[in-house]
């Protein structure tokens, strides 16, 4: 089976990968998350109206992941579990996108909001902080969208450097939410406007750092792009009229503006990689381009099942490429199950780190998509609240069971994913058969046990 995923040449380039792994130089690591954006929102995933050539490239040059689920079908609950390596749950509060001006939209994170505790404590972080005891440094430039409040700075968590905003949407202009300014210019004590498109912005601070790395050539770096394309407000880079959407018009846009998002997004990429390799560090250079969960409209999460917000395939399943010329041999695929959640094993482990005593949720999806012989079954177990729903699933193998409760009204499904990828068929209700109700029960026990063991503590 491995053998149909990855060319040969590609696997013996992946052989080396953990008996080399140590004893190399350990990799800069450049993460590059887009907002909200689509499972089939690139032409390498089927895109049928934009071209992102730049973003593409990263898999052609690396590795293409087909199988990688977001661990929440929101902002939030995602940055949570790949900073983390862990359950978002565990955290507390953070199963949701926090709201703009720091806003709980469940009963755990509106008690946390009012006790000014509504964000992702430093005690939590893990990814960051152990990077830089492993010798790293570390700058974010874009969204963070894990708590307002001072004592939830990126800059506690590991984070040598932060230029960006707090919130889950600002203007792309005037770098606003609805109501207040929230752009971090500087450290943590500087607060104010400034002019350009947020894309372009990004990418500049980027480009900046990349060329000050210079500087300190045998100091690895971690920079962590969170990018606000193509998330809502929808303004393309030359739709400023002078104005703030209105709260009614906040989150409407034509497909038409989401390309030209898109595209704008492709070009940034594109610089980042002009500027790893102006730099000359790209061989040992690993870039990681994800969502952070699937598209609303206008996006597209073709061929899957919904969108943003819900626990069908569409909400949480994202693209993923992977490139590292010194260890990843160009031009495969894997269609290993994974989750963002697992970048943060794998990135501790190709830095060098030791991971065992962290109690990660995650595993190093590496080695599990590239040092095996076959691919590996997975269970992973997701719940989304935003009241008055709350979403819950499980995956074990090929199969996944979906649980919806909207105010009181309960719908639940079962799915067959090797034979019903797109979730089109539920096999619960009449005509199910005894090994399908076994397994409908087998996988509500395995998800009841999961939430015990990630109720938190705050």
């Amino acid at each position: 089976m491995f053998a149909r995923q990855l060319h040969a040449s590609a696997f013996l380039g992946f052989t080396l990968l953990t008996s080399t792994l140590l004893k190399a130089q350990p990799p800069n690591i450049v993460f590059i998350v887009a907002d909200d954006m689509g499972y089939a929102d690139l032409s390498s995933f089927g895109a049928p109206d934009v071209k992102t050539p730049n973003i593409d490239r990263i898999g052609e040059e690396g590795i293409k992941f087909t199988n990688i689920y977001a661990m929440g079908p929101e902002c939030t609950p995602s940055r949570v579990s790949f900073l983390t390596g862990r359950y978002p749950q565990r955290v507390g509060g953070m199963e949701c996108a926090i709201g703009t001006g720091n806003v709980g939209r469940y009963d755990d994170a509106t008690r946390l909001a009012q006790a000014g505790d509504l964000g992702l404590p430093p005690s939590h972080a893990v990814l960051a902080p152990k990077l830089k005891k492993a010798g790293y440094h570390n700058a974010i430039f874009g969204k963070w969208h894990l708590g307002y409040e001072e004592k939830f700075s990126p800059l506690d968590q590991g984070f040598d450097t932060f230029i960006g905003f707090l919130g889950g949407n600002v203007d792309y202009f005037r770098h606003r939410e609805l109501s207040d300014i929230d752009v971090y210019l500087s450290g943590r004590d500087i607060l104010k406007s400034r002019e350009g498109y947020t894309t372009d912005l990004i990418t500049e601070d980027a480009i900046k750092y990349l060329n000050e790395r210079r500087n300190d050539p045998h100091t690895p770096f971690f920079l962590y792009l969170p990018h606000a394309a193509p998330h809502f407000p929808f303004q393309g880079p030359k739709d400023d009229d002078g104005t703030m959407p209105s709260s009614k018009d906040w989150t409407k846009g034509s497909r038409e503006t989401y390309l030209k998002m898109m595209e704008s997004l492709d070009q940034s990429v594109g610089a980042v990689l002009e500027g790893i390799e102006a730099v000359g560090i790209a061989d040992n250079t690993m870039i990681v381009f994800t969502s952070d969960h699937g598209a609303m409209k206008p996006g597209l999460n073709t061929p899957w099942r919904d969108y943003k917000g819900t626990l069908f395939e569409g909400g949480i399943r994202v693209p993923l490429l992977v490139r590292w010329p010194a260890k990843i041999a160009a031009g495969s695929t894997s269609d290993q199950v994974g989750s963002l959640m697992d970048l943060t094993r794998s990135f501790l482990e190709a830095a060098g780190t030791e991971t065992g005593e962290l109690n990660l949720d995650g595993e190093d999806l590496f080695t599990l998509a590239l040092d095996g012989e076959s691919l590996i079954e997975r269970s992973l177990h997701w719940r989304a609240k935003r009241s008055p729903q709350v979403w819950s699933a499980t995956r074990n193998g090929k199969w996944k069971w979906i649980r919806n409760e909207n105010d009181g009204q309960v719908s639940e499904w079962l799915f067959n994913l090797d034979d019903d990828p797109h979730e089109k068929d539920n096999l619960l209700g009449e005509g199910m058969t005894p090994r399908q109700s076994a397994i409908y029960a087998m996988l509500r026990l395995n998800h009841e046990a999961w939430e015990t063991n990630v109720a938190p503590n705050r």
